[in-house]
């Protein structure tokens, strides 16, 4: 795709997630009923309202379409273009009040994502972006964090993993853990400075990621499983290993970090 082609794309992922703000005027954080899926993993209205707003928005003839909330449909499998979306990345958090979710939409070409964009209605804000394009944080350009070092900087891990003592290693780490929910969301912040890194060695699914990765490899970083593989997307199976964010000056320190989170695994 062409550098005016990625920006309409862009311009789609906009309109799309301010039309989802209207259904969140009619829920409140924190008061927020929810049933619990097949997996266990919480589903509220919002999930649902937020899906069937995207889905008709977004697809257009030939794109495929792989959505938490929507049946999987395996003849995206036959399609170059697919979007992937989670309608509401952090739903635990949501039911709680905790200000750590977002509706994630990411677009995928021959496997990469190439645009993508986060919103967070809670906090009210809008991270979009894409190849050759950059990104945007509540309409102002953004750049990734310059640290060259971990030591003293911000990492973003799980807010579930940490409970469960996941992050206990790195009690005495020169860095700072920051515990959040949402993987998309914390992709997004790492995207546009606002924290340095991000990883899980925890499996995730493509519709936690791709837009975050979008987001990331717009700006020039670096994301990757915690193998070290680069992720194809789009996959048949769409779980994950995990996954690795940062700007590539932190590419040294970040994998000795995370190479030290596996051998603890």
């Amino acid at each position: 795709m062409n550098k005016d082609e990625i920006g309409a794309l862009i311009g789609r992922i906009e309109r799309a997630l301010e039309s989802t703000a209207a259904i969140f005027e009619g829920f409140t954080p924190g008061k927020v009923a929810a049933e619990k899926k097949a997996g266990g993993d919480p589903v509220t209205e919002a999930d649902n309202a937020v899906n069937d707003v995207l889905a008709k928005m977004l697809p257009q003839a030939g794109e495929g379409w792989l959505s938490e909330e929507s049946i999987d449909d395996l003849k995206r499998l036959e399609a170059s273009r697919v979007w992937i979306v989670d309608p509401l990345d952090g739903t635990k958090e949501f039911v709680l009040g905790i200000p750590e979710w977002c509706v994630s939409v990411g677009y995928v070409v021959d496997g990469v994502p190439v645009a993508g964009g986060l919103f967070n209605p809670q906090t009210d804000e809008v991270i979009v972006g894409g190849r050759g394009h950059g990104v945007r944080y509540n309409g102002s350009p953004a750049q990734m964090s310059a640290r060259e070092h971990l030591e003293g900087g911000v990492v973003l891990g799980s807010r579930s993993e940490s409970k469960r003592g996941e992050w206990d290693l790195f009690a005495d780490a020169a860095f700072e853990i920051r515990p959040m929910g949402s993987v998309a969301y914390k992709l997004g912040l790492v995207a546009v400075g606002k924290a340095d890194a991000t990883w899980t060695v925890v499996p995730k699914n493509e519709w936690d990621v791709a837009a975050g990765v979008a987001l990331i490899l717009a700006q020039g970083g670096q994301v990757y499983e915690p193998s070290g593989d680069p992720r194809k997307f789009n996959s048949r199976d769409p779980l994950l290993t995990g996954l690795v964010a940062h700007p590539p000056t932190l590419a040294v320190d970040v994998r000795q970090a995370v190479d030290h989170h596996l051998s603890a695994s």
